[in-house]
């Protein structure tokens, strides 16, 4: 008996794609200050999705007391080696300690001192009780005046005529049906992209990962698929974590001004430099040559340190508490093994995402990015994403952009649903998702500088690598799902999939070595000026465009290229 779904469409006069950070404050930001009909289509559930759903125990982005919003320009356009627009940072970092206000009032706990401050954890971080921060902002926006919160929903394409967009098409997870919904703008705030390499970790615990296993890479995708312009693919972001666990090591470095060292007992951290990069590649060279296991020193940190660390991880990494717990191994008794992770595509840490103007619209008219999905505006984290939300908003409330019915929507969204059904309906396969997943993860990993060749690459390796995910792309062809949750998996691999051959194409595309381990490639294993750009891409007829763009100085760009 052949599946038929169910076609359900709606409108909007905004629609927001992701219901993550970003996601969430663009909808109250939109509700607060218009009366514009708002749906946001979420994957999962809104209260325990994206990158906050296991919380987080600092703002990672505020401008403490004696700083500047120029200042955290500064250090992220250092910490992406020049590769970062200077506009998008500073309009962010203007709005970082206003969007921590508010979500104090919606009932985040911060720490405070004796004297009422905000405690601050290094020089652009403040700490806070966060297991509860993702739930905050959704409630917030549950009880928001004309926003509708779609559950569950899984948007596979934008809906796009004469780059323009119309809408997006989707199904939902548990129910037999398929959603065109049409809008006049939309905001996609999904994240970034895990799982295209192999991960750190085999078999049943391959998803401990440092970033959310169930973004895919979605907006990318749907964005490349779309046409519009994207940016420094090749700027991967590997984390520097406590081994196995994936647990983060910024609440150790700066909580306790913990040391980068060896298994001598070397302090290694300024040999090779205290960049986000050069942190991981620092821990990579050392066990290269033989100075393996790596640590943060945190032997013989005081009781009270030791005992703030581990309430610390209780808010966001619980498994590392347990770790240290279990065997009464804690952090003042022994040092902390750390290593790097699987590399991932996430504009939150780099530059990687859409290329937007300053007010976060993509080259497609009516599209906007906010948050991980959104490029140029690296080491944006919560608070970032949190503000791309509200510029994206306000934009779209100042060009009154409103849903007309009579506005002719692409036969593309037929074409997606048949495609749907097509799945569903198809004959037994001769690979699962899961099997070309796995095929895909191994090729990342040893052609395009994954943790088995130490995040490095060389040209030929690029190549084979290119040429072995399109051959898995073509093979996605013939994947068919049993039911709804299945065909889930199929588009998240073929998400993954363009993403990969992005990626790819970007860290062929530039003739240098910006960052070690983000970018290492080993025929080209200099910096060179020449590279000192943007390296951009576009889709058109089936065929990835590469160019490069100056770095620019102005304080408003926009797109005059469309």
């Amino acid at each position: 008996m052949s599946i038929r779904l169910k076609r359900e469409v709606m409108t909007a006069d905004v629609l927001i794609i992701g219901g993550g950070t970003a996601g969430c404050y663009a909808a109250l930001t939109l509700s607060k200050n218009s009366d514009l009909k708002v749906i946001i289509a979420e994957k999962a559930g809104i209260r325990r999705s994206g990158c906050l759903a296991a919380g987080v125990n600092a703002i990672n982005a505020y401008i403490t007391e004696g700083k500047t919003a120029e200042d955290y320009v500064d250090y992220a356009m250092k910490d992406a080696a020049g590769i970062a627009r200077e506009d998008l940072l500073l309009t962010a970092a203007l709005r970082f300690n206003k969007v921590t206000a508010d979500l104090e009032r919606l009932g985040l706990v911060i720490l405070k001192d004796e004297k009422g401050n905000y405690v601050a954890r290094g020089k652009r971080n403040i700490k806070i009780n966060g297991e509860n921060i993702k739930p905050i902002l959704a409630d917030a926006v549950l009880q928001a005046p004309n926003v509708t919160v779609l559950e569950h929903v899984n948007v596979t394409d934008l809906l796009v005529d004469n780059n323009k967009v119309k809408g997006a098409a989707g199904f939902h997870m548990d129910e037999n049906t398929a959603y065109e919904i049409r809008a006049a703008a939309v905001i996609v705030s999904t994240g970034g992209a895990a799982g295209l390499y192999k991960p750190n970790n085999p078999g049943f615990s391959r998803h401990k990962m440092w970033y959310p296993p169930f973004n895919t890479g979605a907006g990318y995708a749907m964005g490349i698929k779309a046409g519009a312009e994207m940016t420094s693919f090749e700027m991967r972001f590997i984390a520097l974590r406590c081994k196995d666990t994936i647990a983060p090591t910024g609440t150790i470095a700066q909580g306790v001004r913990a040391k980068q060292i060896n298994s001598r007992g070397e302090v290694y951290e300024e040999k090779y430099g205290i960049t986000t990069s050069e942190r991981v590649y620092g821990t990579v060279r050392e066990n290269q040559l033989g100075n393996g296991p790596c640590y943060l020193h945190t032997g013989g940190i005081d009781k009270d340190t030791e005992e703030d660390l581990l309430k610390a991880y209780l808010n966001m990494a619980p498994s590392q508490t347990l770790k240290w717990l279990q065997n009464d191994r804690t952090p003042g008794k022994e040092d902390v093994e750390i290593a790097g992770t699987e590399p991932y595509i996430v504009g939150g840490h780099t530059a990687s995402g859409y290329w937007i103007n300053t007010n976060r619209e993509t080259t497609v008219s009516g599209l906007y990015a906010a948050g991980d999905a959104a490029g140029g505006c690296p080491q944006k984290y919560v608070t970032g994403a949190m503000a791309e939300g509200e510029i994206a908003a306000i934009d779209i409330i100042k060009k009154g952009r409103r849903i007309e019915i009579s506005d002719q929507i692409p036969a593309f969204a037929d074409e997606k649903i048949r495609e749907y059904e097509s799945i569903l309906n198809g004959t037994e396969a001769v690979f699962s998702a899961e099997e070309l997943e796995e095929a895909m993860q191994k090729v990342m990993d040893e052609y395009a500088g994954g943790i088995s060749t130490n995040y490095q690459f060389n040209e030929k390796q690029l190549k084979l690598g290119e040429e072995k995910i399109m051959e898995i792309t073509e093979l996605t062809r013939y994947l068919n799902a049993s039911d709804m949750h299945e065909l889930m998996f199929v588009y998240e691999l073929k998400e993954r999939l363009i993403v990969c051959r992005s990626v790819i194409a970007h860290l062929r595309f530039r003739k240098e070595t910006r960052w070690h381990s983000f970018q290492e490639n080993l025929d080209f294993p200099r910096t060179d000026e020449a590279y000192h750009k943007f390296v951009n891409s576009t889709l058109k007829d089936g065929r990835l465009i590469l160019k490069l763009r100056d770095i620019g100085k102005e304080t408003r760009y926009e797109h005059t290229d469309f």
